[in-house]
């Protein structure tokens, strides 16, 4: 009983002395001495040292330096962790193995750091000469445990046809306190748009729908206080197209949809669009009025010397088989002799189909040879 008496009445006599400590330092003057620290917010990692740099400077004569460290946290009275008069450290049972002083270096290490010392960290140096100088300085210290690398998950995984699917990106992390996600597009942040929206951390990136313009490299950026990790890049599918469709040749005279060859000469067409996946391409021949299928595949060879026909009228067909979508390609081939100078005129022809059926705009070629 005797001893619990004992602790009681030390625990006291502690306490009022970290009260009249704190009450010191809110009213300490700071004439003639001068306490900085390089910054008033350190950002520690936990289970690491964490060094606390004070530097503090006088003019008069001082026969002792006396310094003291106090740890406080959010609606708590300070705590005394140690103190010093010139280079003899007084610390607190408690603590005497996880803070280190070196005086007269007012500078404190704190090893190994845990998120129980997070929290504000006050130092005072009282410097006693003619009188007592007194001055004081707050440190914010966080903890927090790095950030690891992130994973970013792709819903659906098989990808999204545009104007159609959606697309979600999901940024996951193992280890990390205090996360901050930002994403990426192309080395450049992503910004909430009419197609693109954040969940409430930002850890997930939903488009919806695709488009061919969300294509790109996309990475999640996670940081905290300590340290900051990218994601691998990912570039989700999105099908799309086929756009622009264009029919072009090897040889020949090209003039907007009409080719012009010489007779006897073979001419190679090739069709091309943009397309995800692939486009898969016909080729139609039109005489007398009647079309059909004379090959597939995006290129298609025409010999002079077997047409029976002048001109004659061809279209390429492009198809994307996982979009669903189709575009046409319409050109004319005109045999000429060799050595015959030749101009051609265009002239488009409206026709309008009756009893209230989709109108329909040809476009009509009409040739004028001129021979030399």
């Amino acid at each position: 009983m005797g001893q619990d008496a004992f602790m009681e009445s030390f625990s006291n006599t502690v306490g009022g002395f970290q009260c009249k400590i704190y009450l010191l330092l809110l009213a300490g003057a700071c004439s003639g001495l001068k306490v900085t620290v390089p910054s008033h917010t350190v950002h520690g990692i936990r289970g690491q040292a964490l060094y606390l740099p004070v530097h503090y400077g006088f003019h008069t004569p001082a026969s002792d330096i006396q310094i003291i460290w106090l740890f406080e946290r959010l609606h708590t009275m300070p705590k005394y962790l140690l103190g010093s008069v010139n280079k003899s450290v007084v610390p607190d049972l408690e603590y005497q193995h996880k803070f280190t002083m070196m005086p007269p270096n007012a500078s404190l290490l704190i090893n190994p750091l845990q998120f129980t010392d997070e929290g504000n960290y006050i130092v005072k140096v009282n410097i006693q000469g003619n009188g007592t100088l007194s001055a004081s300085q707050k440190i914010q210290v966080t903890v927090d445990d790095p950030v690891t690398k992130p994973l970013v998950q792709t819903q659906p995984s098989s990808g999204a046809v545009e104007y159609v699917g959606n697309l979600t990106l999901t940024c996951l992390v193992e280890g990390g306190t205090r996360l901050v996600y930002q994403w990426l597009k192309n080395e450049r942040p992503v910004h909430t748009s009419s197609t693109t929206s954040f969940s409430l951390q930002n850890s997930t990136l939903h488009i919806a729908p695709v488009t061919k313009e969300d294509i790109g490299n996309y990475s999640c950026l996670v940081k905290n206080p300590v340290s900051e990790m990218e994601s691998d890049i990912i570039m989700p599918t999105i099908y799309y197209g086929p756009y622009g469709l264009r029919v072009n040749s090897d040889k020949g005279l090209k003039v907007g949809e009409v080719f012009t060859v010489d007779i006897g000469e073979a001419i190679l067409f090739y069709c091309s669009a943009d397309s995800y996946p692939p486009n898969t391409y016909s080729w139609i021949r039109r005489t007398d009025n009647t079309t059909y299928v004379i090959k597939h595949g995006p290129h298609l060879e025409v010999a002079s010397e077997k047409v029976t026909q002048k001109t004659t009228d061809y279209m390429c067909c492009a198809y994307n088989n996982v979009t669903g979508r189709r575009d046409e390609a319409h050109f004319t081939v005109i045999i000429t002799s060799i050595g015959c100078k030749f101009h051609v005129l265009r002239q488009r022809i409206n026709v309008e189909r009756r009893d209230s059926e989709c109108s329909r705009e040809e476009v009509g070629l009409r040739g004028k040879i001129i021979c030399s």
